[in-house]
């Protein structure tokens, strides 16, 4: 088996995140511009957090978001403001549009989900996408 690693001054590594996230009552407000407006949202801040963003992809409720890491980056932060600065860019874009379907000044559910790519399965996937409609 090949791995595809990463190197720093004293460490090796390969850290390949799967994050995915899911809109304020499953409401199906995201559209593909959306998701593109979220993808280059995150790519213009991604470096600063020491993270490569390898994939981005989702529904209509919910994101799939793919990256890769460094061993010191600070995911919870990171996380944080992925949603924060989308929540803000995308409400300020979309404002009118979004006002019927979500209100006040959510945009995505309070909780997420993190897999490292190397454990992640489809059954994992379809029960967290599952649990979110409960």
């Amino acid at each position: 088996m090949e791995y595809d690693l990463d190197s720093g001054s004293h460490s090796t590594y390969s850290l390949h995140y799967h994050l995915i996230l899911t809109t304020k009552y499953r409401r199906g407000v995201l559209t593909e511009e959306r998701t593109q407006f979220i993808h280059e949202a995150i790519s213009g801040f991604a470096d600063n957090y020491g993270v490569e963003l390898t994939n981005l992809d989702g529904e209509d409720d919910h994101v799939h978001i793919l990256f890769r890491t460094k061993p010191t980056t600070d995911l919870v932060k990171f996380i944080n403001t992925v949603k924060g600065a989308t929540a803000r860019r995308i409400r300020n874009e979309y404002a009118d549009e979004l006002k019927i379907e979500l209100w006040g000044d959510s945009f995505w559910n309070d909780s997420y989900c993190l897999i490292s790519t190397g454990q992640v399965s489809l059954d994992v996937l379809k029960q967290y996408v599952e649990n979110q409609r409960e």
